[in-house]
């Protein structure tokens, strides 16, 4: 009988994980639902927005909450990007990353 899918060797995700302790968060992955899932991947990019956002502040302790929001655009989307879309930052905040 061939070896079912999850059942086949395969490189380990994290190389910092322990084999064993990786099949079963796997495992656990299988077995909960497509909900479940999406929650976490919901939660995880939240998380990971409001630590940029805590770097944000650390680095630019004087801005204000527009500031910070297009700063984040730029570190979201590229400055590039951020500027075609959302227009290049405004000058008061060019000028103080150059002090």
């Amino acid at each position: 009988m061939p070896a079912k899918p999850h059942e086949l060797p395969y490189p380990t995700l994290s190389p910092d994980t322990d084999p064993d302790a990786e099949r079963v968060q796997i495992e656990i992955f299988r077995r909960m639902p497509a909900w479940r899932k999406v929650q976490l991947v919901e939660d995880a990019i939240e998380v990971s927005r409001q630590l940029a956002l805590a770097g944000l502040r650390q680095r630019h302790p004087n801005a204000g909450p527009e500031e910070l929001h297009r700063r984040f655009l730029s570190l979201s989307l590229g400055e590039e990007l951020a500027a075609r879309v959302y227009g290049p930052l405004p000058e008061s905040i060019t000028d103080s990353r150059q002090r």
